[in-house]
């Protein structure tokens, strides 16, 4: 595994040294750590290209809200993730990003019995200062769950 911080997290030096790309690859493949935020709520990169990235977790009832379905939460926080590393595919050494916006639409609840989920984000455009992106999330039998947009903000580390 690549060298990370004591809290887990991959050091800003090589996030300034390799590509978006390469980094989303390396976690994908497990050199790199995932997320903190991914490592808390359970799902993690499993795919990683130029302009897709994919996310994979299992709604559990820690998940659940008070009436008794996975907050919308987990949804939006597993399309941000996707979306947003979609646009970092793209994006090359030296180059950061943040969500700016995000829009996302629930459509069908999830539960413990949906099973594992996908979250599918697709860069849509990427340029010097912002870049765009849209995602899906989907069961096993690709049932669509839920979908979204996001805007990204592009800056140098």
């Amino acid at each position: 595994m690549d060298s990370t911080s004591p809290d887990h997290t991959p050091p800003v030096e090589l996030l300034k040294s390799i590509s978006g790309l390469e980094f989303m690859q390396r976690i994908a493949d497990g050199r790199l750590p995932q997320a903190m935020m991914a490592q808390t709520i359970g799902f993690g990169v499993t795919e990683a290209e130029a302009g897709k990235v994919v996310f994979e977790g299992t709604p559990e009832l820690k998940h659940y809200n008070p009436i008794g379905t996975v907050h919308g939460g987990y949804a939006c926080t597993l399309l941000d993730s996707a979306m947003a590393c979609a646009v970092q595919t793209l994006c090359a050494a030296g180059v950061g990003y943040t969500t700016l916006e995000l829009k996302v639409n629930l459509v069908r609840p999830i539960t413990t019995e949906t099973g594992p989920v996908r979250a599918v984000g697709t860069a849509i455009h990427v340029g010097r200062r912002t870049g765009t992106a849209e995602g899906q999330l989907l069961d096993a039998s690709g049932k669509l769950l839920a979908h979204g947009t996001t805007t990204c903000l592009i800056f140098p580390l």
